[in-house]
């Protein structure tokens, strides 16, 4: 008898091997340049692959989606509702990311001599963080909604950032389809059928390489956070330990807690089987801290694992990888507390409120890419009058608590995902063990 291994336990394996492999050339001494040049590639082809396909399952899967809908008022209901809830789960985590650090305290644990050493070794890096901060501040409260419409539909598709572009030109074709007759429209409709299929079968080919590019990932993580000198990154981190412990307990108990409420409260649907047809693609975000490059597999898994229709899931789940980043915005209401407690700033109530507001504006504007939150937590400091210098204090942990917040992100999209079929009247039937059949020799 001959078992199959399912391709989650695969990338669990690469992953777990990656790190092992990372921390043995970390303390045997081997020159990074030899994961850097050497092992390091596989993994950025591997998530190159998967921004490849991105753009064209988006724009394919959402035109045919739209097209399918056959009326133009379900398009509008199924907006409102998407974004009702996103705004709503943001909002939930902001408050819950403020609630963990006001309890915890995380900030008040760092001594002096820690926090000026940290301050001096990051300036670079904050200064180049508070400089692109300084652009999307000086941009008028309805940028978003200029940004919204591309003026090269093709520059847009050639750019991962531009997302909610791409989505807003294929809504707008699909809206199209549905106001000139069918016979005109099927011809057109065919087409992005057939991309959308074969965009699909694309997807299975790339993640065969997920197992080996999510070790090659981890491996170079792990050597890069090191640095030169690894005694004094393990002891910089452990310092930052109770800030990072905070963000991973608050991001913890919106996956465990507050999803499975609302999943279970809205759609009676259990929650360890939604968790079950998702976890490749928390894999995968853990791995590349990018909901944008982990789309092509997360709309894969819910439609073919948890049974939600493409025309639901090519709508709502490109429109969440660009505007719902619950992980994030957790992390920016938790960073800027600890950075106003270790720098010894009281925030008063009023200032806490105005965390909630600007977090949540903030990360309806993050981009799906690593670091992009990092950006929008200046705009936050900002708001609430706090030096955005002390970003230097939260960069040296950020790497690891930025995979951390993607798997939220991707798994809130997912979830509002499941929401919106369910309202829709969607019977779902999942199909969770096509992954865990066993071959027979």
């Amino acid at each position: 008898m001959k078992r199959k291994i399912p391709l989650h336990l695969k990338i669990v394996i690469g992953l777990i091997a990656g790190l092992v492999c990372g921390l043995t050339f970390i303390f045997s001494g081997v020159p990074a340049h030899i994961t850097i040049h050497y092992i390091k590639p596989f993994g950025t082809i591997f998530v190159n692959s998967l921004k490849m396909i991105a753009v064209p399952l988006v724009l394919a899967s959402l035109i045919v989606g739209v097209a399918n809908l056959g009326d133009i008022s379900k398009l509008s209901r199924m907006g409102g509702k998407t974004i009702g809830v996103y705004i709503l789960t943001t909002v939930i985590a902001t408050t819950i990311g403020l609630t963990v650090v006001n309890l915890a305290q995380p900030g008040k644990f760092i001594k002096e001599e820690t926090r000026m050493e940290l301050l001096a070794l990051y300036e670079d890096s904050a200064s180049k963080k508070m400089e692109a901060a300084t652009v999307v501040k000086n941009e008028g409260p309805l940028q978003p909604l200029v940004d919204m419409v591309p003026t090269n539909v093709f520059q847009a598709a050639a750019d991962n950032r531009s997302m909610l572009q791409v989505v807003f030109f294929a809504v707008l074709i699909g809206i199209a389809l549905l106001s000139v007759p069918k016979e005109k429209g099927a011809p057109l409709v065919s087409f992005f059928n057939g991309l959308n299929e074969v965009i699909l079968k694309i997807i299975d080919f790339v993640m065969l390489l997920a197992p080996f590019g999510v070790f090659a990932l981890i491996t170079s993580i792990i050597v890069e956070l090191a640095g030169k000198n690894p005694a004094k990154a393990l002891e910089i981190l452990g310092a930052l330990g109770g800030y990072g412990a905070t963000v991973i307990c608050g991001l913890a108990l919106m996956v465990f807690a507050v999803y499975p409420l609302v999943l279970s409260f809205f759609s009676r649907f259990n929650y360890f089987r939604f968790f079950r047809g998702i976890r490749q693609a928390q894999l995968l975000a853990f791995s590349t801290s990018s909901s944008s490059a982990t789309l092509p597999v997360t709309m894969e898994c819910v439609e073919k694992k948890l049974g939600v229709p493409e025309e639901v899931s090519s709508f709502v789940l490109p429109l969440g990888a660009t505007i719902n980043m619950d992980g994030t915005s957790l992390y920016q209401a938790v960073a800027a507390v600890f950075i106003a407690q270790a720098l010894g700033i009281e925030l008063a109530i009023s200032q806490q409120i105005m965390i909630v507001v600007t977090a949540t504006l903030a990360s309806i504007g993050s981009a799906g890419v690593p670091g992009a939150g990092m950006v929008m937590l200046v705009i936050v400091l900002e708001a609430i009058n706090i030096p955005a210098a002390g970003l230097a204090l939260i960069i040296a942990p950020d790497r690891i608590l930025d995979m951390c917040r993607t798997v939220v992100n991707v798994t809130g999209d997912s979830m509002v995902t499941m929401l919106v079929a369910k309202t829709e009247g969607t019977k779902l039937q999942p199909n969770l063990d096509e992954e865990d059949a066993v071959e027979l020799d």
